[in-house]
């Protein structure tokens, strides 16, 4: 099946999640409550909505930022990293607040847990996103980030009824997905046309705990909600499992497992950005899904072998190790190769 997003030219990612600072500490063990560990490596480094964008563009396709940021030390790093990475950014800074930051605190293994305090990222208003305009190629992209902020939640609410047309969604509800109202919710999965989310993620919204029930149990939701909107109804779903690749939920089709590959993880904050940019880049190019899929699995591979959020491999790169995967495959045919 080959699907190519609706749109005259070629398409852009306008992204309206939020960007902040990942402040990054590599620590031998998450502390004992009311404890201390000393972190063996700290960075600061532009994350969030970020990672989704430099993915995707790193794939060369053109990419607009259509969130919030600051005035400050954080939101310098933030914008410096956008700009080095030929993203567009929309809105003026907000003088009064900073960007946002997270602390990041990764374990031996990959594993990584997330204190985040919010900036001017969190403070979107109907105002701001009237400088925000779709054009008919673009791809919206939404993070549930945004959605667990008032003002954000509210301004997006109102920018979807007034711009929404036949521009395709895709919407990453993230891990805060159980504290998003439940009417804000309904209202982006019902524009949704890819949804993608982790294990996690999806046991939450569909109340299905087994991985390939929750991924038709979406299927199913996203279609019953568009139809009461209105609107066009879901490409697809997709429920990412960390090493074991990515299932597929299309409209009329049974749940198809795309295979992950076997890397050896030591970061995996980002992964699933980096999944998330290398499969929209990739449809926006018109490959089949399934082979889209596959590319952004190589990607999420990639990138937990190396450290940072913003860790996505370029198309040289990433077309190597697609090439190294498949030579592999042939010398050992038959051979488990799961990620």
């Amino acid at each position: 099946m080959t699907t190519t997003w609706p749109g005259i030219g070629r398409p852009r990612l306008l992204y309206l999640g939020n960007v902040v600072v990942d402040i990054v500490l590599n620590v031998p063990g998450l502390p004992d409550r009311g404890g201390d560990v000393f972190a063996t490596r700290t960075r600061g480094l532009a994350g969030g909505g970020f990672n989704v964008m430099a993915a995707a563009a790193r794939q060369g396709l053109p990419v607009s930022y259509g969130g919030g940021h600051g005035t400050g030390p954080f939101a310098e790093i933030a914008r410096s990293a956008l700009t080095a990475e030929g993203i567009e950014i929309v809105l003026r800074p907000r003088p009064d607040l900073d960007t946002g930051f997270v602390v990041t605190l990764v374990e031996p293994g990959g594993e990584r847990t997330f204190v985040s305090s919010r900036g001017a990222e969190a403070t979107l208003s109907a105002d701001d996103l009237t400088a925000v305009t779709p054009e008919r190629g673009d791809i919206i992209g939404l993070s549930g980030y945004g959605l667990a902020h008032g003002p954000n939640r509210k301004a997006l609410a109102t920018w979807l009824d007034a711009h929404l047309g036949r521009q395709p969604v895709i919407f990453d509800p993230g891990p805060l997905v159980g504290i998003i109202p439940q009417h804000a919710l309904r209202q982006v999965l019902a524009r949704t046309t890819w949804l993608t989310c982790n294990e996690r993620e999806a046991r939450l919204l569909a109340g299905e705990r087994e991985p390939g029930l929750a991924a038709s149990a979406l299927m199913t939701q996203l279609g019953s909600l568009a139809r009461s909107a209105g609107d066009a109804g879901p490409a697809g779903v997709l429920v990412r499992r960390g090493p074991a690749g990515c299932l597929v939920a299309l409209p009329g089709q049974p749940v198809r497992p795309v295979p992950g590959f076997a890397v050896r993880a030591t970061d995996t904050n980002g992964a699933g950005d980096a999944h998330t940019g290398i499969f929209i880049a990739a449809v926006a190019a018109g490959l089949p899904v399934v082979d889209a899929v596959r590319r952004a699995n190589a990607a999420g591979a990639v990138s937990v072998t190396r450290p940072g959020p913003a860790a996505a491999p370029g198309p040289a790169e990433l077309d190597a190790f697609l090439a190294g995967q498949e030579a592999q495959s042939d010398r050992a045919a038959g051979q488990d190769t799961s990620w």
